[in-house]
């Protein structure tokens, strides 16, 4: 019983600790050769939306909210990517069938 407790402590401390490496990490989602780019923080949030003035046309929207969705789709799958491999990197070590 003790080595379960001792083993939740263990997990719960390096789950701090991959938060913290996650929060400053960004990841970016770059569409049409850099003109459309979306940057997230690894906690998945959008900290950065970089257009190319050609798209700042009416006539440009729909393109514009399609390639900005992608990238932003992009950029926050790579977070994900990457929490994951850093989860099983720190938490793998446990013991714990499944990680």
């Amino acid at each position: 019983m003790f080595d379960k407790a001792k083993q939740l402590f263990a997990l719960q401390s390096k789950a701090k600790k991959l938060q913290a490496v996650l929060r400053d990490m960004e990841f970016s989602g770059i569409e049409l050769g850099g003109k459309i780019k979306v940057t997230v923080s690894g906690e998945q949030k959008v900290t950065a939306i970089e257009i190319d003035d050609s798209f700042m046309v009416l006539s440009e929207k729909a393109g514009l909210i399609k390639f900005l969705t992608q990238a932003t789709n992009s950029a926050i799958k790579r977070a994900q990517q990457t929490a994951a491999t850093k989860t099983k990197e720190i938490m793998g070590g446990l013991g714990i069938p499944g990680l």
